[in-house]
């Protein structure tokens, strides 16, 4: 029997409004908006700012389009009690360029802390034996290649009952091989389920403010999954506990 004392899946989940559409939910699925000394508004992503937050939980082309119309502006003087201050035009781009930078850097917290392979062959066997929770290709990684590395997630997944798909990140292996500081990191395996959560949560995140209907290109993972809403706060994310 499960403790729920014990068990961080009942643990308390912090809760947040988001000031647009009022809509209460985990902290994780919105974005915190800090103001700075100047009065001006700058994205929160990690929750690290100190002083009040204002919470928004809607994607890239409503906060513009809110944005514009000066319903953000009003929302925020509610939210932080005060008429004196400055919302940039450009807090959209600022947020999605903040969510990006939180989810590379976290696969760069993940390849120091020793929870990740790459390399096709490396990548190829780990998933055979069933002993990747999170499989990752790079945006130019060759159809071939995606291909065989899924047909391994899945032969390694079989045991468990499930099928698996490898993600397809938003970015090239230029940049996966800059965050990670390896040479042509064309695909990435995560080895444990905590950083696979983690790494989900960030990319969740940051495809959901580009474009909430879209989802992600994958599968669930057999025994890993992606980050159920509401039970994400128990993966330490750095910012965001």
């Amino acid at each position: 029997m499960r403790d729920p004392q014990n068990d961080p899946l009942d643990a308390h989940v912090p809760e947040r409004s988001c000031i647009l559409t009022r809509r209460t939910a985990p902290r994780e699925e919105l974005i915190r908006l800090a103001l700075g000394p100047d009065g001006q508004v700058a994205p929160d992503v990690r929750a690290r700012a100190p002083g009040r937050g204002a919470w928004v939980g809607v994607g890239r082309k409503a906060l513009d389009e809110a944005n514009a119309k000066g319903k953000l502006k009003g929302a925020l003087t509610r939210a932080f009690k005060t008429g004196e201050i400055d919302v940039p035009a450009d807090l959209g781009e600022r947020i999605e360029a903040a969510l990006r930078s939180q989810a590379l850097d976290r696969l760069g917290l993940e390849a120091r802390g020793g929870t990740l392979i790459t390399g096709a062959e490396r990548v190829e066997a780990a998933a055979r034996q069933g002993k990747v929770a999170l499989l990752i290709h790079a945006a130019d990684a060759g159809e071939d290649g995606r291909k065989k590395l899924d047909q391994a997630l899945r032969v390694g997944a079989r045991a468990s009952g499930g099928d698996a798909q490898g993600l397809v990140f938003p970015e090239g292996r230029t940049i996966l091989s800059v965050a990670l500081g390896r040479e042509n990191v064309v695909h990435i395996a995560l080895t444990d389920a905590a950083a696979a959560r983690r790494v989900t949560l960030a990319i969740d995140r940051w495809q959901a403010f580009i474009d909430p209907d879209a989802g992600l290109e994958r599968a669930p993972i057999s025994g890993i999954g992606a980050a159920r809403p509401g039970t994400a706060s128990i993966f330490v994310d750095e910012g965001n506990a």
